[in-house]
């Protein structure tokens, strides 16, 4: 594990938001595609199920993605602004099955400053680590979704939007069959 483990939680979840941009249709763009959204990722505290509410969350989302491949100094910066904007004060909390972790913003608070502190205390970890390679931009170049890698060995290269890895292993694949065929005049792997 490269970072606690609520961590990795809230950093998977930001990708997951921020990559909600590329999907089409938006799957936030009404309130039962947020609620399917918060359950899949696992977020609790109150609603309001409103227009506005889905607005906060898709402006985070904006915000989110502009920080994602960021300078240092610019995502402490932004981090620092989702913090202040949402008033957080963080608090060590056990709950729904969860082992000790921190929120930052009560349970009532707006959805979005709730979602917003827990990205940013996220970001502040990989920070702090130095860790800001493993913020990365999708390798496929047909996608601009996010990712966050957690591999030991910080391999990961593609994102979770779609078939992106696959894709690019066909493609590879076709590029030297193509290249094969233009040799040799024979397919790939045949004598």
């Amino acid at each position: 594990m490269v970072f606690a483990y609520d961590t990795e939680v809230a950093l998977a979840s930001a990708a997951a938001l921020v990559n909600t941009a590329f999907l089409d249709p938006d799957p936030l763009a009404d309130d039962p595609g947020l609620t399917l959204f918060l359950e899949q990722e696992r977020f609790s505290g109150s609603r309001t199920h409103t227009a506005a509410e889905r607005q906060a969350v898709q402006r985070l989302r904006t915000d989110l993605l502009q920080l994602w491949d960021s300078s240092e100094e610019t995502l402490a910066q932004g981090i620092n602004r989702l913090l202040a904007s949402s008033q957080a004060l963080p608090q060590l909390v056990r709950h729904d099955g969860w082992g000790w972790h921190l929120h930052c913003t009560p349970p009532d608070a707006d959805l979005a400053d709730r979602m917003a502190t827990e990205a940013a205390m996220a970001l502040a970890d990989v920070v702090r680590a130095g860790e800001l390679e493993r913020l990365r931009i999708c390798a496929a170049p047909d996608c601009s979704g996010v990712l966050i890698d957690l591999s030991r060995n910080r391999s990961r290269r593609y994102c979770g939007t779609g078939n992106c890895g696959n894709r690019e292993n066909v493609r590879a694949y076709r590029r030297r069959l193509a290249s094969n065929l233009l040799e040799n005049q024979q397919p790939y792997g045949l004598p």
